[in-house]
């Protein structure tokens, strides 16, 4: 994943430190922890291949980070497992160094009404 030339020139070589891809692809579901993806869609969105971000999503199942329904992936709901979690932290830290801290109300006023896709009707 590339960044931009001003991040690079503003951050230290700590600060670049490549993420893993699994960190990457749980750092990308934090980011957007009010929807759920597709893995082909979290690839795409994360310019990872398909197949490392499926392996990465099998991993962070296994470690209750993530949740898994149908087609579609999600972050835990669970905020203490994420707290625990070091590759969280570390790419939270990384995202909101790059892009800032993330402002819910402002994100809020831009979300759609209607519930995902992946939810039923019984669920909403």
């Amino acid at each position: 994943m590339s960044i931009d030339r001003e991040t690079f020139e503003r951050s230290s070589e700590d600060e670049l430190q490549e993420l893993s891809s699994t960190d990457h692809v749980l750092g990308f579901l934090a980011a957007n922890d009010e929807r759920a993806f597709k893995a082909s869609e979290i690839a795409r969105r994360t310019e990872l291949d398909d197949g490392v971000v499926s392996t990465a999503l099998s991993r962070l199942k296994r470690r209750n980070l993530v949740e898994h329904k149908g087609q579609y992936w999600a972050i835990t709901t669970d905020e203490q497992r994420l707290a625990d979690h070091d590759g969280y932290a570390r790419a939270t830290a990384l995202f909101n160094e790059q892009f800032g801290e993330e402002n819910r109300e402002a994100w809020r006023e831009h979300a759609p009404d209607e519930p995902h896709p992946s939810l039923t009707d019984d669920e909403t």
